[in-house]
Protein backbone atom coordinates (compact mmCIF):
# COMPACT_ATOMS: atom_id res chain seq x y z
CA UNK A 1 0.00 0.00 0.00
CA UNK A 2 1.63 3.24 -1.04
CA UNK A 3 2.16 6.08 1.41
CA UNK A 4 -0.10 8.50 -0.49
CA UNK A 5 -3.08 6.13 -0.26
CA UNK A 6 -2.52 5.61 3.48
CA UNK A 7 -2.35 9.37 4.02
CA UNK A 8 -5.48 9.90 1.92
CA UNK A 9 -7.37 7.27 3.89
CA UNK A 10 -6.28 8.80 7.18
CA UNK A 11 -7.12 12.35 6.16
CA UNK A 12 -10.56 11.29 4.98
CA UNK A 13 -11.24 9.16 8.05
CA UNK A 14 -10.06 11.89 10.39
CA UNK A 15 -12.27 14.43 8.63
CA UNK A 16 -15.27 12.16 9.21
CA UNK A 17 -14.48 11.92 12.90
CA UNK A 18 -16.05 15.31 13.56
CA UNK A 19 -16.50 15.76 17.31
CA UNK A 20 -15.80 12.15 18.30
CA UNK A 21 -12.82 11.48 20.55
CA UNK A 22 -9.87 9.81 18.80
CA UNK A 23 -9.82 7.11 21.51
CA UNK A 24 -13.42 6.20 20.62
CA UNK A 25 -13.10 6.64 16.87
CA UNK A 26 -10.06 4.36 16.75
CA UNK A 27 -12.17 1.32 17.55
CA UNK A 28 -14.84 2.31 15.04
CA UNK A 29 -12.35 2.62 12.18
CA UNK A 30 -10.24 -0.42 13.03
CA UNK A 31 -13.35 -2.52 13.67
CA UNK A 32 -14.65 -1.71 10.19
CA UNK A 33 -11.25 -2.40 8.62
CA UNK A 34 -11.25 -5.79 10.34
CA UNK A 35 -14.76 -6.54 9.05
CA UNK A 36 -13.75 -5.55 5.51
CA UNK A 37 -10.67 -7.76 5.67
CA UNK A 38 -12.39 -10.93 6.81
CA UNK A 39 -15.18 -10.39 4.28
CA UNK A 40 -12.64 -9.94 1.46
CA UNK A 41 -10.73 -13.03 2.61
CA UNK A 42 -14.02 -14.97 2.62
CA UNK A 43 -14.87 -13.83 -0.93
CA UNK A 44 -11.39 -14.74 -2.16
CA UNK A 45 -11.71 -18.19 -0.62
CA UNK A 46 -15.04 -18.68 -2.43
CA UNK A 47 -13.33 -17.89 -5.74
CA UNK A 48 -10.54 -20.34 -4.94
CA UNK A 49 -13.05 -23.04 -4.02
CA UNK A 50 -15.02 -22.61 -7.22
CA UNK A 51 -11.81 -23.05 -9.19
CA UNK A 52 -10.93 -26.13 -7.10
CA UNK A 53 -14.37 -27.67 -7.60
CA UNK A 54 -13.83 -27.41 -11.37
CA UNK A 55 -10.26 -28.72 -11.34
CA UNK A 56 -10.37 -32.37 -12.40
CA UNK A 57 -6.82 -32.92 -11.15
CA UNK A 58 -7.46 -31.44 -7.72
CA UNK A 59 -8.50 -33.01 -4.42
CA UNK A 60 -11.65 -30.85 -4.23
CA UNK A 61 -13.00 -31.64 -7.71
CA UNK A 62 -16.81 -31.93 -7.83
CA UNK A 63 -18.02 -33.28 -11.20
CA UNK A 64 -21.63 -32.17 -10.75
CA UNK A 65 -21.88 -28.38 -11.06
CA UNK A 66 -25.15 -28.47 -9.16
CA UNK A 67 -23.19 -29.43 -6.04
CA UNK A 68 -20.97 -26.36 -6.15
CA UNK A 69 -23.41 -23.91 -4.59
CA UNK A 70 -24.16 -26.28 -1.73
CA UNK A 71 -20.45 -26.92 -1.16
CA UNK A 72 -19.78 -23.19 -0.94
CA UNK A 73 -22.00 -23.16 2.15
CA UNK A 74 -19.78 -25.72 3.92
CA UNK A 75 -17.81 -23.73 6.49
CA UNK A 76 -15.18 -26.47 6.83
CA UNK A 77 -13.88 -25.52 3.39
CA UNK A 78 -13.15 -22.07 4.80
CA UNK A 79 -11.85 -22.88 8.27
CA UNK A 80 -9.43 -25.46 6.84
CA UNK A 81 -7.69 -22.52 5.12
CA UNK A 82 -7.74 -20.40 8.31
CA UNK A 83 -10.48 -18.19 6.85
CA UNK A 84 -13.31 -17.00 9.08
CA UNK A 85 -16.84 -17.97 8.08
CA UNK A 86 -18.83 -14.82 7.30
CA UNK A 87 -22.64 -15.17 7.24
CA UNK A 88 -24.43 -13.61 4.27
CA UNK A 89 -25.84 -10.73 6.33
CA UNK A 90 -22.36 -9.80 7.57
CA UNK A 91 -20.55 -9.72 4.24
CA UNK A 92 -19.20 -6.37 3.15
CA UNK A 93 -21.43 -6.08 0.08
CA UNK A 94 -24.46 -6.36 2.37
CA UNK A 95 -23.04 -3.77 4.77
CA UNK A 96 -22.21 -1.34 2.00
CA UNK A 97 -25.64 -1.73 0.41
CA UNK A 98 -27.15 -0.54 3.69
CA UNK A 99 -24.57 2.16 4.42
CA UNK A 100 -26.99 5.06 3.87
CA UNK A 101 -29.68 3.62 6.16
CA UNK A 102 -30.24 5.53 9.40
CA UNK A 103 -29.76 2.35 11.43
CA UNK A 104 -26.50 1.27 9.76
CA UNK A 105 -24.74 1.21 13.15
CA UNK A 106 -27.25 -1.29 14.53
CA UNK A 107 -26.90 -3.39 11.37
CA UNK A 108 -23.10 -3.49 11.73
CA UNK A 109 -23.43 -4.60 15.36
CA UNK A 110 -25.80 -7.36 14.24
CA UNK A 111 -23.27 -8.43 11.59
CA UNK A 112 -20.51 -8.64 14.20
CA UNK A 113 -22.81 -10.67 16.48
CA UNK A 114 -23.44 -13.10 13.63
CA UNK A 115 -19.71 -13.45 12.91
CA UNK A 116 -18.95 -14.15 16.58
CA UNK A 117 -21.72 -16.75 16.69
CA UNK A 118 -20.20 -18.62 13.75
CA UNK A 119 -16.54 -18.28 14.79
CA UNK A 120 -15.83 -19.37 18.39
CA UNK A 121 -12.30 -17.90 18.18
CA UNK A 122 -13.83 -14.43 17.92
CA UNK A 123 -16.37 -14.82 20.73
CA UNK A 124 -16.41 -11.71 22.91
CA UNK A 125 -13.63 -10.07 20.90
CA UNK A 126 -15.39 -7.87 18.36
CA UNK A 127 -16.21 -4.39 19.63
CA UNK A 128 -19.93 -3.88 19.04
CA UNK A 129 -20.40 -0.16 19.64
CA UNK A 130 -21.54 1.07 16.22
CA UNK A 131 -25.21 1.40 17.16
CA UNK A 132 -24.39 3.94 19.84
CA UNK A 133 -21.75 6.00 18.07
CA UNK A 134 -21.92 9.76 18.35
CA UNK A 135 -21.05 10.39 14.72
CA UNK A 136 -23.20 12.89 12.90
CA UNK A 137 -26.02 11.36 10.79
CA UNK A 138 -24.65 9.84 7.60
CA UNK A 139 -21.02 9.94 8.78
CA UNK A 140 -20.86 6.21 9.53
CA UNK A 141 -22.14 5.43 6.04
CA UNK A 142 -19.44 7.69 4.58
CA UNK A 143 -16.86 5.81 6.61
CA UNK A 144 -18.16 2.49 5.23
CA UNK A 145 -17.81 3.90 1.69
CA UNK A 146 -14.29 5.08 2.46
CA UNK A 147 -13.12 1.72 3.80
CA UNK A 148 -14.68 0.06 0.76
CA UNK A 149 -11.81 1.58 -1.25
CA UNK A 150 -9.34 -0.72 0.55
CA UNK A 151 -9.12 -3.97 -1.39
CA UNK A 152 -7.80 -6.94 0.57
CA UNK A 153 -6.96 -9.83 -1.70
CA UNK A 154 -4.27 -12.23 -2.89
CA UNK A 155 -3.67 -14.29 0.22
CA UNK A 156 -0.54 -13.38 2.12
CA UNK A 157 -0.33 -9.99 0.42
CA UNK A 158 -3.77 -9.20 1.85
CA UNK A 159 -2.48 -9.93 5.33
CA UNK A 160 0.50 -7.64 4.72
CA UNK A 161 -1.78 -4.90 3.43
CA UNK A 162 -4.03 -5.21 6.46
CA UNK A 163 -0.96 -5.02 8.69
CA UNK A 164 0.18 -1.85 6.94
CA UNK A 165 -3.24 -0.22 7.33
CA UNK A 166 -3.51 -1.29 10.97
CA UNK A 167 0.00 -0.14 11.83
CA UNK A 168 -0.40 3.18 10.05
CA UNK A 169 -3.77 3.92 11.64
CA UNK A 170 -2.57 2.86 15.09
CA UNK A 171 0.40 5.19 14.76
CA UNK A 172 -1.81 8.05 13.59
CA UNK A 173 -4.27 7.47 16.41
CA UNK A 174 -1.42 7.33 18.92
CA UNK A 175 -0.21 10.69 17.65
CA UNK A 176 -3.73 12.14 17.77
CA UNK A 177 -4.40 10.82 21.26
CA UNK A 178 -1.05 11.91 22.67
CA UNK A 179 -0.38 10.44 26.09
CA UNK A 180 -3.30 7.99 26.08
CA UNK A 181 -2.48 6.75 22.58
CA UNK A 182 0.99 5.57 23.52
CA UNK A 183 -0.43 3.20 26.11
CA UNK A 184 -1.50 0.79 23.36
CA UNK A 185 1.08 1.56 20.69
CA UNK A 186 4.84 1.10 20.75
CA UNK A 187 6.56 2.75 17.74
CA UNK A 188 7.44 0.11 15.17
CA UNK A 189 11.12 1.06 15.02
CA UNK A 190 11.51 0.57 18.79
CA UNK A 191 9.80 -2.82 18.60
CA UNK A 192 12.09 -3.74 15.74
CA UNK A 193 15.17 -3.08 17.90
CA UNK A 194 13.82 -5.42 20.59
CA UNK A 195 12.98 -8.14 18.06
CA UNK A 196 16.23 -7.89 16.11
CA UNK A 197 18.30 -8.11 19.30
CA UNK A 198 16.32 -10.97 20.83
CA UNK A 199 15.90 -12.77 17.48
CA UNK A 200 12.90 -14.94 18.46
CA UNK A 201 12.84 -17.97 16.22
CA UNK A 202 11.39 -20.86 18.23
CA UNK A 203 9.58 -21.33 21.53
CA UNK A 204 7.24 -19.28 23.71
CA UNK A 205 6.98 -15.50 23.22
CA UNK A 206 5.34 -13.44 25.98
CA UNK A 207 4.28 -9.81 26.34
CA UNK A 208 2.76 -9.05 29.76
CA UNK A 209 1.34 -5.68 28.61
CA UNK A 210 0.71 -6.43 24.96
CA UNK A 211 -1.39 -3.43 23.91
CA UNK A 212 -2.52 -3.96 20.32
CA UNK A 213 -0.04 -6.81 19.73
CA UNK A 214 2.70 -4.98 17.86
CA UNK A 215 5.50 -6.98 19.50
CA UNK A 216 4.02 -10.21 18.15
CA UNK A 217 3.53 -8.81 14.65
CA UNK A 218 7.17 -7.72 14.44
CA UNK A 219 8.22 -11.15 15.73
CA UNK A 220 6.25 -12.75 12.90
CA UNK A 221 8.03 -10.53 10.37
CA UNK A 222 11.43 -11.38 11.83
CA UNK A 223 10.77 -15.12 11.65
CA UNK A 224 9.54 -14.95 8.07
CA UNK A 225 12.45 -12.71 7.02
CA UNK A 226 14.89 -15.30 8.36
CA UNK A 227 13.28 -18.27 6.64
CA UNK A 228 11.44 -19.64 9.66
CA UNK A 229 7.79 -20.56 10.25
CA UNK A 230 5.40 -18.67 12.50
CA UNK A 231 4.16 -22.05 13.74
CA UNK A 232 7.52 -22.44 15.47
CA UNK A 233 6.48 -19.97 18.17
CA UNK A 234 3.63 -19.92 20.67
CA UNK A 235 2.32 -16.51 21.70
CA UNK A 236 1.19 -15.47 25.18
CA UNK A 237 0.07 -12.02 26.20
CA UNK A 238 -1.95 -10.01 28.66
CA UNK A 239 -3.68 -6.64 28.51
CA UNK A 240 -5.80 -4.89 31.12
CA UNK A 241 -7.71 -2.43 28.92
CA UNK A 242 -10.82 -4.25 27.57
CA UNK A 243 -11.02 -2.37 24.25
CA UNK A 244 -7.29 -2.67 23.60
CA UNK A 245 -7.44 -6.38 24.51
CA UNK A 246 -10.12 -6.84 21.82
CA UNK A 247 -8.04 -4.82 19.38
CA UNK A 248 -5.07 -7.13 19.98
CA UNK A 249 -7.25 -10.20 19.54
CA UNK A 250 -8.48 -8.87 16.18
CA UNK A 251 -5.01 -7.79 15.09
CA UNK A 252 -3.58 -11.24 15.80
CA UNK A 253 -6.51 -13.45 14.81
CA UNK A 254 -6.46 -12.33 11.18
CA UNK A 255 -2.80 -13.36 11.02
CA UNK A 256 -3.60 -16.93 12.03
CA UNK A 257 -1.49 -16.81 15.20
CA UNK A 258 -1.88 -19.49 17.85
CA UNK A 259 -2.25 -16.89 20.59
CA UNK A 260 -3.30 -16.97 24.25
CA UNK A 261 -4.12 -13.52 25.64
CA UNK A 262 -5.81 -14.98 28.68
CA UNK A 263 -9.49 -15.62 29.20
CA UNK A 264 -10.21 -11.94 29.79
CA UNK A 265 -8.61 -8.49 29.94
CA UNK A 266 -6.92 -8.34 33.34
CA UNK A 267 -4.26 -6.57 35.40
CA UNK A 268 -0.95 -8.42 35.01
CA UNK A 269 0.20 -7.92 38.59
CA UNK A 270 -3.08 -8.77 40.33
CA UNK A 271 -4.77 -11.24 37.95
CA UNK A 272 -1.89 -12.94 36.18
CA UNK A 273 -3.38 -14.92 33.28
CA UNK A 274 -0.28 -17.09 32.79
CA UNK A 275 1.03 -17.88 36.31
CA UNK A 276 2.93 -21.02 35.26
CA UNK A 277 4.38 -19.70 31.98
CA UNK A 278 8.14 -19.82 31.51
CA UNK A 279 8.83 -17.97 28.26
CA UNK A 280 11.80 -18.23 25.93
CA UNK A 281 11.38 -14.61 24.86
CA UNK A 282 9.70 -11.70 26.62
CA UNK A 283 9.11 -8.35 24.92
CA UNK A 284 7.42 -5.55 26.82
CA UNK A 285 6.77 -1.82 26.87
CA UNK A 286 5.10 -1.22 30.26
CA UNK A 287 3.57 2.07 31.30
CA UNK A 288 6.50 4.23 32.48
CA UNK A 289 6.84 4.98 36.20
CA UNK A 290 3.34 3.70 37.01
CA UNK A 291 2.46 4.93 40.49
CA UNK A 292 -0.97 3.29 40.66
CA UNK A 293 -0.14 -0.36 40.11
CA UNK A 294 -1.38 -1.50 43.54
CA UNK A 295 2.00 -2.54 44.88
CA UNK A 296 0.89 -2.05 48.49
CA UNK A 297 -1.20 -5.21 48.12
CA UNK A 298 1.70 -7.34 46.87
CA UNK A 299 4.47 -6.94 49.44
CA UNK A 300 4.99 -10.69 49.86
CA UNK A 301 4.64 -11.71 46.22
CA UNK A 302 6.89 -14.60 45.11
CA UNK A 303 7.90 -12.69 41.98
CA UNK A 304 10.03 -10.25 43.98
CA UNK A 305 13.20 -12.37 43.99
CA UNK A 306 15.50 -9.31 44.10
CA UNK A 307 13.58 -7.12 46.52
CA UNK A 308 10.12 -5.66 47.06
CA UNK A 309 9.43 -2.91 44.49
CA UNK A 310 8.12 0.42 45.80
CA UNK A 311 4.36 0.94 45.74
CA UNK A 312 4.91 4.31 44.07
CA UNK A 313 6.69 3.02 40.95
CA UNK A 314 6.13 -0.22 39.00
CA UNK A 315 9.39 -0.22 36.99
CA UNK A 316 11.12 -2.85 39.11
CA UNK A 317 7.90 -4.78 39.54
CA UNK A 318 7.78 -5.19 35.74
CA UNK A 319 11.43 -6.24 35.53
CA UNK A 320 10.98 -8.85 38.25
CA UNK A 321 7.66 -10.09 36.87
CA UNK A 322 9.40 -10.62 33.53
CA UNK A 323 12.39 -12.40 35.09
CA UNK A 324 9.98 -14.62 37.01
CA UNK A 325 8.38 -15.71 33.75
CA UNK A 326 11.65 -16.31 31.86
CA UNK A 327 12.72 -19.88 31.17
CA UNK A 328 16.21 -20.84 32.46
CA UNK A 329 17.75 -19.86 29.13
CA UNK A 330 15.20 -17.24 28.12
CA UNK A 331 15.85 -13.65 27.04
CA UNK A 332 13.85 -10.48 27.62
CA UNK A 333 13.76 -6.97 26.16
CA UNK A 334 11.96 -4.25 28.11
CA UNK A 335 11.33 -0.55 27.40
CA UNK A 336 11.49 1.59 30.55
CA UNK A 337 12.04 5.20 31.59
CA UNK A 338 15.66 6.29 31.94
CA UNK A 339 15.19 6.78 35.67
CA UNK A 340 15.09 3.01 36.11
CA UNK A 341 18.83 2.85 35.32
CA UNK A 342 19.91 5.11 38.17
CA UNK A 343 17.11 5.72 40.70
CA UNK A 344 17.90 4.92 44.32
CA UNK A 345 14.50 5.86 45.71
CA UNK A 346 12.47 3.45 47.82
CA UNK A 347 14.58 0.32 47.44
CA UNK A 348 15.07 0.64 43.67
CA UNK A 349 18.84 0.97 43.98
CA UNK A 350 19.00 -2.14 46.17
CA UNK A 351 16.92 -4.15 43.68
CA UNK A 352 19.09 -3.02 40.78
CA UNK A 353 22.23 -3.97 42.72
CA UNK A 354 20.80 -7.43 43.43
CA UNK A 355 19.94 -7.90 39.76
CA UNK A 356 23.41 -6.84 38.61
CA UNK A 357 25.11 -9.08 41.16
CA UNK A 358 22.87 -11.98 40.12
CA UNK A 359 24.17 -11.33 36.57
CA UNK A 360 20.72 -11.18 34.96
CA UNK A 361 21.35 -7.82 33.21
CA UNK A 362 22.75 -8.52 29.75
CA UNK A 363 22.59 -5.32 27.67
CA UNK A 364 21.54 -1.71 28.40
CA UNK A 365 20.62 0.68 25.57
CA UNK A 366 20.00 4.43 26.00
CA UNK A 367 17.45 5.70 23.46
CA UNK A 368 17.20 9.16 21.88
CA UNK A 369 14.35 11.50 22.86
CA UNK A 370 11.05 11.89 20.99
CA UNK A 371 10.65 8.26 19.92
CA UNK A 372 7.33 7.86 21.72
CA UNK A 373 3.98 9.49 21.05
CA UNK A 374 2.83 9.40 24.66
CA UNK A 375 5.73 10.83 26.62
CA UNK A 376 8.79 13.05 26.42
CA UNK A 377 10.39 11.04 29.25
CA UNK A 378 13.76 9.70 28.02
CA UNK A 379 13.64 5.91 27.63
CA UNK A 380 16.00 2.96 27.59
CA UNK A 381 16.02 -0.74 26.78
CA UNK A 382 16.83 -3.44 29.32
CA UNK A 383 17.88 -6.84 27.96
CA UNK A 384 17.76 -9.57 30.59
CA UNK A 385 18.69 -13.24 30.76
CA UNK A 386 19.14 -15.80 33.51
CA UNK A 387 22.10 -17.54 31.88
CA UNK A 388 24.76 -15.61 29.98
CA UNK A 389 26.80 -18.73 29.40
CA UNK A 390 24.55 -20.22 26.76
CA UNK A 391 22.23 -17.67 25.13
CA UNK A 392 21.91 -18.63 21.48
CA UNK A 393 22.83 -16.25 18.67
CA UNK A 394 20.39 -15.55 15.79
CA UNK A 395 21.69 -18.55 13.85
CA UNK A 396 20.72 -20.78 16.76
CA UNK A 397 24.32 -21.58 17.72
CA UNK A 398 25.73 -21.07 21.17
CA UNK A 399 27.23 -17.70 22.01
CA UNK A 400 30.29 -17.08 24.15
CA UNK A 401 30.30 -17.08 27.94
CA UNK A 402 29.53 -13.49 28.97
CA UNK A 403 29.12 -14.01 32.69
CA UNK A 404 30.30 -11.08 34.79
CA UNK A 405 29.95 -8.61 31.93
CA UNK A 406 27.31 -6.13 30.70
CA UNK A 407 27.20 -4.44 27.30
CA UNK A 408 26.31 -0.74 27.30
CA UNK A 409 25.09 1.01 24.13
CA UNK A 410 24.45 4.75 23.90
CA UNK A 411 22.07 5.16 20.94
CA UNK A 412 20.99 8.70 21.80
CA UNK A 413 22.52 10.12 18.61
CA UNK A 414 20.81 7.64 16.30
CA UNK A 415 17.52 8.12 14.44
CA UNK A 416 16.02 10.95 12.44
CA UNK A 417 13.09 13.32 12.91
CA UNK A 418 10.19 11.90 10.87
CA UNK A 419 7.99 14.81 11.92
CA UNK A 420 8.56 17.98 13.88
CA UNK A 421 7.89 16.14 17.14
CA UNK A 422 8.65 12.46 16.52
CA UNK A 423 11.89 10.61 15.86
CA UNK A 424 12.25 7.17 14.24
CA UNK A 425 15.03 4.64 13.83
CA UNK A 426 15.81 3.76 10.23
CA UNK A 427 16.75 0.17 9.35
CA UNK A 428 20.42 1.15 9.47
CA UNK A 429 20.07 2.32 13.07
CA UNK A 430 18.27 -0.87 14.10
CA UNK A 431 20.90 -2.97 12.34
CA UNK A 432 23.77 -1.13 14.03
CA UNK A 433 22.37 -1.74 17.52
CA UNK A 434 21.45 -5.38 16.84
CA UNK A 435 24.73 -6.21 15.10
CA UNK A 436 26.70 -4.74 18.01
CA UNK A 437 24.85 -6.97 20.48
CA UNK A 438 25.20 -10.08 18.32
CA UNK A 439 28.93 -9.52 17.78
CA UNK A 440 29.43 -9.05 21.52
CA UNK A 441 27.46 -12.20 22.30
CA UNK A 442 29.25 -14.28 19.70
CA UNK A 443 32.71 -12.65 19.52
CA UNK A 444 34.10 -15.32 17.23
CA UNK A 445 32.24 -18.24 18.78
CA UNK A 446 29.58 -18.16 16.07
CA UNK A 447 31.79 -17.59 13.07
CA UNK A 448 30.97 -13.89 13.14
CA UNK A 449 32.42 -11.97 10.21
CA UNK A 450 33.52 -9.12 12.44
CA UNK A 451 34.64 -9.44 16.07
CA UNK A 452 33.20 -7.16 18.72
CA UNK A 453 35.13 -4.02 19.68
CA UNK A 454 34.29 -1.16 22.02
CA UNK A 455 33.47 2.10 20.20
CA UNK A 456 34.08 5.28 22.19
CA UNK A 457 30.84 7.17 22.68
CA UNK A 458 28.68 4.29 21.43
CA UNK A 459 29.32 0.91 23.05
CA UNK A 460 31.47 -0.74 25.70
CA UNK A 461 31.55 -4.10 27.49
CA UNK A 462 31.96 -3.55 31.23
CA UNK A 463 32.83 -5.93 34.09
CA UNK A 464 30.55 -6.12 37.12
CA UNK A 465 33.32 -4.82 39.39
CA UNK A 466 33.41 -1.51 37.50
CA UNK A 467 29.62 -1.26 37.64
CA UNK A 468 29.83 -1.71 41.41
CA UNK A 469 32.32 1.16 41.57
CA UNK A 470 29.61 3.34 40.01
CA UNK A 471 27.03 2.36 42.60
CA UNK A 472 25.36 -0.11 40.21
CA UNK A 473 24.09 2.73 38.04
CA UNK A 474 23.37 1.35 34.54
CA UNK A 475 23.32 4.52 32.43
CA UNK A 476 25.32 3.78 29.24
CA UNK A 477 26.71 7.32 29.00
CA UNK A 478 28.60 6.73 32.22
CA UNK A 479 30.56 3.84 30.69
CA UNK A 480 30.94 4.30 26.94
CA UNK A 481 32.96 7.54 27.21
CA UNK A 482 33.03 10.34 24.68
CA UNK A 483 33.17 9.94 20.94
CA UNK A 484 36.67 10.44 19.63
CA UNK A 485 37.13 13.97 18.28
CA UNK A 486 38.05 14.25 14.63
CA UNK A 487 41.63 15.37 14.06
CA UNK A 488 41.60 18.35 11.72
CA UNK A 489 45.41 18.51 11.59
CA UNK A 490 45.45 22.11 12.91
CA UNK A 491 47.93 23.04 15.62
CA UNK A 492 46.51 24.80 18.68
CA UNK A 493 47.88 28.22 17.56
CA UNK A 494 46.53 27.76 14.03
CA UNK A 495 43.12 26.78 15.36
CA UNK A 496 43.02 29.76 17.75
CA UNK A 497 43.99 32.18 14.95
CA UNK A 498 41.31 30.74 12.65
CA UNK A 499 38.57 30.82 15.29
CA UNK A 500 39.52 34.31 16.51
CA UNK A 501 39.36 35.68 12.97
CA UNK A 502 36.01 33.97 12.44
CA UNK A 503 34.66 35.49 15.67
CA UNK A 504 35.88 38.96 14.67
CA UNK A 505 34.12 38.67 11.31
CA UNK A 506 30.88 37.59 12.96
CA UNK A 507 31.03 40.42 15.51
CA UNK A 508 31.62 42.97 12.74
CA UNK A 509 28.66 41.57 10.80
CA UNK A 510 26.57 41.79 13.97
CA UNK A 511 27.48 45.46 14.42
CA UNK A 512 26.43 46.19 10.83
CA UNK A 513 23.07 44.49 11.34
CA UNK A 514 22.58 46.37 14.61
CA UNK A 515 23.12 49.70 12.81
CA UNK A 516 20.62 48.76 10.08
CA UNK A 517 17.98 47.85 12.69
CA UNK A 518 18.47 51.17 14.53
CA UNK A 519 18.16 53.08 11.24
CA UNK A 520 14.94 51.31 10.26
CA UNK A 521 13.41 51.89 13.70
CA UNK A 522 14.38 55.59 13.46
CA UNK A 523 12.55 55.88 10.14
CA UNK A 524 9.46 54.54 11.89
CA UNK A 525 9.78 57.15 14.64
CA UNK A 526 11.29 54.92 17.30
CA UNK A 527 14.56 56.13 18.78
CA UNK A 528 16.84 53.41 20.17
Amino acid sequence: MNQDLKKTLWAAADKLRSSMDAAEYKHIVLGLIFLKYISDAFDERRIQLLAAFNDKAGDLYLPDAADHAEALDERDYFTMANVFWVPASARWDAIRAQAKQADIGVRIDAALEAIEADNPRLKGILDKRFGRTQLEPGRLGELVDLISTIGFGEGHRAKDLLGEVYEYFLGQFASAEGKKGGQFYTPASVVKVLVEVLAPHQGRVYDPCCGSGGMFVQSERFIEAHGGKVDDISIYGQESNPTTWRLAQMNLSIRGFAVDLGTEPADTFHRNQHPDLRADYVLANPHFNDSEWGGERLFEDRRWAYGTPPAGNANYAWLQHILHHLSPRGQAGVVLANGSMSSNQNNEGAIRKAMVEADVVDVMVALPPQLFFNTQIPACLWFLTKDKSCVATPSGRRGRDRRGEVLFIDARKLGRMATRVNRVFDDEDVARIAATVHRWRADGEDGANEPYADVAGFCRAVKLAEIAEHGHVLTPGRYVGAEAAKDDDDTFNEKMDRLTNQLAEQMAKGAELDAVIREKLGELGYAV
